[in-house]
Formats: structure tokens, sequence, C-alpha cells
């Protein structure tokens, strides 16, 4: 079994920044791919960003530019920078790892608010 503890959500103003983190813990073998998503009310959970165990990132076009994913692999914690934030980012942020035989585990969520 996998835990993933997320932090770093918050409220914040249009134009200002914010870092998730991510921890993953307990019988990890091999973590591959790990990642960011989010949902906002009555929507579905979309990607955000997504990076390889060998550091290739891939991100949605709405955050290109604005939002940084990055991993520490001694560590087993994803982050994500965001910068230049708008009301549109707001939703619960979940962290997801994929690990030996492609099985996802998915973060608790947390939530980031920006205002306008």
């Amino acid at each position: 079994q996998v835990q993933l503890v997320e932090s770093g959500g918050g409220l914040v103003q249009a134009g200002g920044s914010l870092r998730l983190s991510c921890a993953a813990s307990g019988r990890i073998f091999s973590i591959n791919t790990m990642g960011w998503h989010r949902q906002a009310p009555g929507r579905q959970r979309d990607m955000v960003a997504t990076i390889s165990s060998g550091g290739s990132a891939n991100y949605a076009d709405s955050v290109k530019g604005r939002f940084t994913i990055s991993r520490d692999n001694a560590k087993n914690t994803v982050y994500l920078q965001m910068s230049d934030l708008k009301p549109e980012d707001t939703a619960v942020y979940y962290c997801a790892v994929v690990v030996t035989r492609g099985i996802v585990y998915w973060g608790q969520g947390t939530q980031v608010t920006v205002s306008s």
C-alpha cells in the first residue's frame, strides 16, 4: 500500500503563486509517472501536469508557461510550482503516482482557491 500526503494549497490572489508538494510513502518498490490533476466543482477531473521517472514533463495547455512540475526521486516527492494563478485555476488538486504494474494511487486532494 502506498500513501500520498499533499500540502501547499490555500487561498491566493490572482497573479500570485503557490507550491504544492506530494510525498509518497509505504510499500514503494518503483514509482513511474507522478502527476497532478485537478477538479473544479461540477467538472471532471483533468490532468494538469505529469512527470516521468526520467524527468520528462507534460502539461495541460491551460497551464503551460505558468506551472512547473518537478520531482525528487530520493524523497519520493513531486512538486507543482504554480505562478501567475488565475481564478479559473481554482479547484481541488490531486496528486497521483503510478507504481509497478501500472497501479495508480491518489492523494486526498488539496484546495487551491484563486480570488480575482
